[in-house]
């Protein structure tokens, strides 16, 4: 089979231009494309060059329509309001769509969800290996113990994050949530402030710090009586995100429209 040909978006952003040194170094893939918002100060620079890469001859563009003929797949790292445009190019092309955007609201995750009726879609709030392990591990010991201990997740990132709890403390959420069989919209507790009164059962809460350049650090936190258990993740490297992108596009390739996540791509769907 021939090299997958991938475009990324949001070229110049930290995770673009991880993923495009990602793709440079990884078989099987090759770079088609570049793209970022209109008026970009990447527009039209080399997109190896700002990568650290080097001059590879994939200038960045401001509109990606024109690049989706000559693609296989799309790598997402955007802004929901940015990828929710992009899904349905990608659907109307028939291209893998990894997304890795955060901060997507109940409603944009409907809209994809439908777009991935005619198009396979890959869609994580981490594409990490040990994050994802993380979750499934998570998932189990919150079955497992039940709401004898108090789950409480903690995560922070780089100050220039937008977005809180970030897409990777809410998948810890939901994975949690699933364990014990309860809604995580409706347990969750976001942040805490004056006289809250004591801490509702079963309830699963979340705190979120930014900071420095901090990539990502999270900890799932299980408090029971006299006894704690704690997950704990620490990101060194965007690099780790961008290998598991590339990863999960080239296991897409070929598969049957569909929504799936990098526990499908792991094959933790049973853990």
């Amino acid at each position: 089979m021939s090299d997958m040909r991938l475009i990324v978006a949001g070229a110049g952003g930290r995770m673009g231009r991880t993923l495009i040194h990602a793709i440079a170094t990884i078989d099987g893939v090759v770079l088609a494309g570049a793209v970022d918002a209109p008026g970009s100060a990447v527009i039209g620079r080399d997109s190896g060059e700002f990568a650290g890469l080097g001059k590879n001859g994939v200038m960045v563009a401001a509109e990606v329509e024109p690049l989706l003929a000559n693609a296989d797949g799309l790598l997402d790292f955007t802004i929901p309001a940015a990828s929710l445009a992009l899904v349905e190019l990608a659907a109307k092309r028939g291209l893998v769509h990894v997304i890795g955007t955060t901060g997507l609201s109940g409603e944009n995750e409907k809209l994809i969800a439908e777009a991935a009726k005619r198009a396979v879609i890959v869609k994580s709030g981490n594409f990490s290996m040990g994050v994802n392990v993380l979750a499934a591990l998570t998932k189990r010991v919150a079955k497992t113990l039940g709401e004898d201990f108090d789950v409480e997740i903690l995560e922070m990132h780089h100050n220039k994050k937008i977005d809180a709890p970030s897409g990777t403390a809410l998948m810890f959420g939901r994975a949690a949530a699933e364990g014990r069989g309860i809604n995580l919209d409706q347990r969750s507790v976001r942040g805490r402030d004056g006289v809250t009164g004591a801490r509702s059962p079963g309830d699963i809460g979340f705190a979120s710090l930014r900071g420095g350049s901090v990539v990502g650090d999270h900890s799932v936190i299980f408090a029971g009586t006299a006894e704690r258990i704690e997950l704990v993740h620490k990101a060194e490297d965007r690099m780790i995100f961008a290998r598991g992108a590339v990863r999960a596009a080239l296991w897409a390739r070929g598969r049957k429209p569909g929504l799936y996540s990098m526990a499908d791509v792991l094959g933790l769907g049973d853990f």
